[in-house]
């Protein structure tokens, strides 16, 4: 795939600015240079590339909502969904772990207070130490607000409980942001809290064994009396379902757009397959009835390319639409870039079966976008619950949750 086809594409459907289309360029071209020739093989690897990650961070992508003054990038999220989906086009487990990366690094900015993004922010945007959020408990995924990991207040510092599941980088990671109850039940009984990998009573469980995001590993992090000063509590107590909650809107956004990056990719490589194999004394894609599946693909794509856009600028402009908006993006964007990529396979016939061709490991990598930051159904709670003015009336299980990091 050339620098140009993604950033193109993108430009011609969704008005891109010239700083826009330049950031898509030179994202594509490290994405095609450092990620595309191994995604293949760190996935059957099980490899986190850790040294490329940080190759990455040199061009502002470990901290890409950060302000400058800490290290980032101060990108807006319709720049970053961006940014996501050209890496993607490469790796989406890749590109899917920056964006939970760059989800931390964002709430230690917006949440943070001076101290705290002076210790955190410079090394997690340049990647020299990675992020991992940790809300979804073996008890609590969908129901994030039924979360059972306490934080219990001991003198100038809180001792941490419990297990997170399905963390994202985890073991490998420096820097958690941890969701734990202080309080009552419910949402208003959760704090958040930054805990550092070397912090005494913290460990892991093993490397989960999934069906795609094999390039990053998934694992429990186990907190056992974790100690921590109550300097590395994130904002009130209180105040961490909240702050949760507003870091899955971007998160969202980001899975999203790794979503529609896979679904280009394997619609790219379909249509360079049907036009170098011949059927029946032609080109397959001379074929109408297959040129028709290209066109629903590139078209579906395009829609929910817009969506995605939509809804980031509406976060980047504070919008009160703005959940709904991200969960609607997020719904629609990765069941789409799920149905392309299967289809995608179909039309490669058994090759597309084989891993060598790396179609199989797009449908792989993007089955669980349809899981994780809230599943799609609880996004489907959210714009319901947006549409009939439940929310307004305070029910616990619309507010949002439903992270699976």
């Amino acid at each position: 795939m050339s620098v140009m086809t993604t950033a193109t594409t993108a430009a011609s459907l969704t008005s891109l600015t010239a700083d826009q289309l330049a950031i898509a360029e030179t994202t594509l071209d490290f994405a095609q240079e450092h990620i595309a020739p191994h995604a293949v093989a760190w996935d059957q690897d099980k490899h986190f590339p850790v040294d490329v990650l940080r190759k990455a961070a040199g061009l502002g992508l470990g901290g890409i909502y950060v302000r400058e003054e800490h290290g980032g990038s101060a990108l807006g999220r319709a720049d970053g969904v961006l940014v996501l989906e050209v890496l993607a086009t490469a790796c989406p487990s890749i590109a899917g772990y920056l964006s939970i990366h760059n989800m931390v690094a964002w709430m230690i900015d917006r949440y943070g207070d001076d101290a705290q993004r002076a210790r955190w922010l410079p090394g997690l945007c340049a990647m020299a130490d990675l992020g991992s959020y940790c809300l979804t408990e073996p008890g609590a995924g969908s129901d994030a607000a039924a979360l059972r990991t306490r934080a219990v207040r001991d003198g100038d510092a809180y001792v941490l409980t419990g297990v997170k599941q399905f963390i994202s980088g985890a073991g490998a990671a420096q820097v958690y942001v941890v969701m734990a109850r202080t309080g009552e039940e419910g949402p208003g009984g959760i704090s958040a809290f930054v805990v550092e990998r070397d912090d005494p009573g913290l460990s892991f469980g093993a490397n989960e064994k999934k069906m795609g995001w094999n390039a990053q590993p998934t694992r429990q992090v186990i907190l056992d009396e974790v100690r921590v000063p109550a300097d590395r509590r994130l904002g009130a107590e209180g105040d961490g379902f909240r702050i949760a909650m507003s870091g899955l809107n971007g998160g969202r956004l980001g899975i999203a757009a790794c979503s529609l990056g896979g679904g280009q990719s394997a619609l790219h490589a379909a249509q360079a397959y049907l036009a170098d194999r011949e059927a029946f004394g032609g080109r397959l894609l001379d074929a109408q009835a297959l040129q028709f599946r290209l066109a629903d693909m590139a078209t579906e794509l395009a829609a929910a390319r817009a969506l995605v856009r939509q809804a980031a600028e509406a976060l980047d402009r504070a919008d009160p639409q703005a959940p709904q908006l991200c969960a609607m993006a997020k719904r629609f964007a990765t069941d789409t870039g799920y149905s392309v990529a299967d289809r995608a396979l179909q039309l490669h016939g058994g090759y597309g079966y084989l891993s060598e061709y790396g179609m199989e490991k797009i449908v792989r990598d993007l089955r669980v976008h349809q899981i994780l930051e809230g599943t799609n159904e609880i996004m489907r709670v959210i714009v319901a619950r947006g549409l009939t003015g439940a929310a307004a009336r305070g029910s616990r299980a619309g507010a949002g949750a439903g992270a699976t990091r």
